[in-house]
């Protein structure tokens, strides 16, 4: 065998032993211990198959259903006008209606912001057409509509009063990051209100995947620098949650 044969053996031999040492070394402890954000298991009925802290998103109620949105008993099961009235608006409010949908809540806020506006955020581009179209067709000037994305209410920095969620957050496919980007937009004395059926209560008749419970809320909206304040409970089935920046969220 001749000297040039000889150092590739050689070469050879040492390349193998480097991978075999790092097959066999520790990996590093943050590769142990780091976890993803999202888990996924076997979707249930109502689910996504997508779990956050420990809670499996629901499906997405799409734009077929709404009909159900402005459903005439609506009035009497919710209470959506109790609600409205007890958000402690200002007239110059800019409102971040989020789920828009059909802009159930956006046309009956805008009366109370005629100085401010409602930005209607919806990822459906159906469900902003119908809203479009109620808008022309009763010429209310103060409600923009916006198509977001699952991870963007395409909002501008630093410019909402108050994000409404009504029955909407445990739909989001990635609510860290919607969430992120609505602490992002709000103003830093802005507020979150989420509306969502009990989760605590197996007597409100809402398929359980689409309740809350407020503990499971409180640790979600922590983790993006949102603070609860005080939970309301004057609705008949739904809490009322109202979080605002905390003191590192607001100053950046």
């Amino acid at each position: 065998m001749n000297h040039l044969s000889i150092r590739w053996l050689r070469a050879i031999a040492t390349f193998l032993l480097c991978i075999g040492l790092c097959l066999h070394s520790p990996l590093p402890t943050l590769a142990l211990t780091e976890s993803p954000v999202y888990q996924t298991r076997p979707a249930s009925r109502d689910g996504i198959g997508k779990v956050y802290l420990g809670r499996e998103i629901a499906q997405v109620m799409g734009h077929l259903g709404a009909g159900w949105l402005e459903r005439p008993s609506r009035e009497v099961e919710e209470q959506p006008q109790v609600l409205i009235d007890r958000l402690n608006l200002n007239p110059t409010d800019v409102v971040a209606d989020i789920g828009a949908g059909t802009g159930y809540f956006s046309f009956r806020i805008a009366p109370l912001v005629p100085q401010g506006k409602v930005l209607a955020v919806d990822i459906q581009p159906e469900m902003l057409e119908i809203l479009d179209a109620l808008k022309q067709e009763n010429q209310i000037t103060n409600v923009e509509p916006i198509l977001g994305r699952e991870t963007d209410p395409h909002l501008p920095p630093n410019s909402v009063d108050l994000a409404l969620f009504v029955d909407a957050y445990h739909e989001f496919t990635y609510p860290q990051e919607m969430m992120q980007a609505i602490v992002q937009a709000l103003k830093p004395s802005g507020r979150v209100i989420l509306v969502e059926y009990r989760g605590e209560n197996p007597f409100v008749p809402i398929k359980k995947l689409h309740k809350m419970t407020q503990k499971q809320v409180k640790k979600e909206l922590a983790t993006v620098g949102l603070t609860w304040q005080e939970t309301q409970g004057f609705l008949p089935q739904q809490h009322v949650m109202i979080f605002g920046k905390d003191d590192q969220s607001a100053r950046s």
